[in-house]
């Protein structure tokens, strides 16, 4: 029997939080047209929503894993939208980086745009940019590598990893933006850890965390043993 590829962190009949494994396409997109999230989601949505990207509120990349926020309802779709835009949304995540930042917080605001020389790829102040800020602390320090809990402002494609590449501490097993298989990683060390939001019906405060999948945990066992 084959694994479901996520699990349901919060459920109720306006909304599920989602922790979703690596592999995991959120919507379907050129190459990636069958079993992704939205479509492994359809028959929790209530009203069976129609459209391929019914409820996703917002996403995360691939081979990101963690949590994301769904919807069950067109009013709950709105009212968490309009909670995103406005940044009632707590998105977390946790990444392991190369090297060491020159400060142990601090905030990233640079826009981004789709790279000119690599259609696959985003990059800062690349084609039609636009605003991104992530803010960033240090969680724990390495002989080699950083910890940080991040924090999102605003959610472009790639953001945190485009970030981070930028001010030279790319994430760690990166295929695009870091070095490939850093740490015997078969993906980026990104990992959405926490959700927090004002339920969008009740007002009810909601808070989701999902801790390190193992090979992420693994990694930082490796990266702990450098020297």
């Amino acid at each position: 029997m084959t694994e479901t590829p996520f699990t349901i962190a919060y459920q109720d009949e306006h909304l599920l939080i989602v922790d979703k494994r690596p592999g995991v396409v959120v919507h379907p997109a050129r190459g990636h047209r069958e079993n992704t999230l939205a479509q492994l989601l359809a028959p929790l949505l209530a009203g069976g929503e129609e459209s391929e990207r019914a409820g996703i509120v917002h996403r995360l990349d691939r081979d990101t894993s963690g949590l994301l926020v769904v919807s069950r309802s067109e009013e709950a779709h709105g009212l968490l939208q309009k909670a995103l835009s406005e940044r009632r949304l707590e998105r977390e995540y946790l990444a392991l980086v190369d090297g060491r930042p020159p400060a142990r917080s601090g905030t990233i605001e640079a826009p981004i745009g789709r790279d000119p020389r690599v259609r696959t790829r985003m990059a800062v102040d690349g084609t039609a940019p636009r605003e991104a800020r992530t803010h960033f602390t240090l969680e724990r320090a390495l002989p080699e590598t950083t910890l940080l809990r991040l924090r999102l402002d605003t959610g472009r494609t790639h953001q945190i990893r485009v970030h981070l590449q930028a001010i030279g501490h790319p994430v760690c097993g990166d295929p695009e933006y870091g070095i490939p298989g850093r740490l015997g990683l078969e993906r980026q060390f990104l990992h959405a850890t926490r959700l927090a939001f004002a339920h969008p019906i009740s007002g009810e405060p909601i808070e989701a965390i999902s801790p390190l999948p193992e090979d992420l945990r693994s990694a930082l066992g490796r990266a702990e043993q450098l020297s």
